[in-house]
């Protein structure tokens, strides 16, 4: 094979090798810089959740258990779930659900979604609220974050 023939095909063959190695790691380059923005934590009540995060809603009962809060560092997205004490609704809730049923924004492997995620029944706040039984899924997307925090 003559030189130039032989350079050609090296530089072909690094040029597609180059070109599969971004495609391939670019997806995991992107999910890890969305990453670094998203924080989850699990505490044993709410009244420790309360303590420990600043963050965590005021509305959330102390007697609240397995609470597990997922959130955005760089916006008001959130995902909240927590056996509560009974199947009613936290104080300071409103049994009026939003007049736009959203769906979250962020995920979670504890936080149901697709055919399962959960209808809001009720708002907490600016979160939309969701009961099964005793077990209540909350969440909070950034454009309501900011209307509330604007009032």
């Amino acid at each position: 094979m003559p030189l130039r023939t032989a350079t050609v095909a090296a530089v072909t063959v690094t040029t597609l090798g180059l070109g599969v190695l971004g495609v391939t790691l670019a997806p995991m380059a992107r999910d890890l810089v969305a990453d670094r923005h998203i924080e989850e934590s699990h505490y044993d009540s709410g009244a420790v959740a309360k303590t420990s995060r600043a963050s965590m809603p005021r509305w959330l009962p102390d007697g609240a258990k397995a609470v597990s809060y997922k959130m955005s560092t760089t916006g008001g997205d959130r995902l909240l779930r927590a056996q509560l004490p009974s199947g009613a609704l936290p104080a300071g809730c409103s049994p009026t659900a939003p007049a736009v049923p959203a769906v979250a924004k962020l995920s979670a492997a504890w936080f149901p979604t697709g055919a399962k995620a959960p209808t809001p029944v009720a708002s907490c706040g600016s979160y939309r609220v969701a009961l099964d039984g005793r077990q209540l899924y909350a969440w909070q997307d950034d454009a309501d974050w900011l209307a509330a925090a604007a009032k």
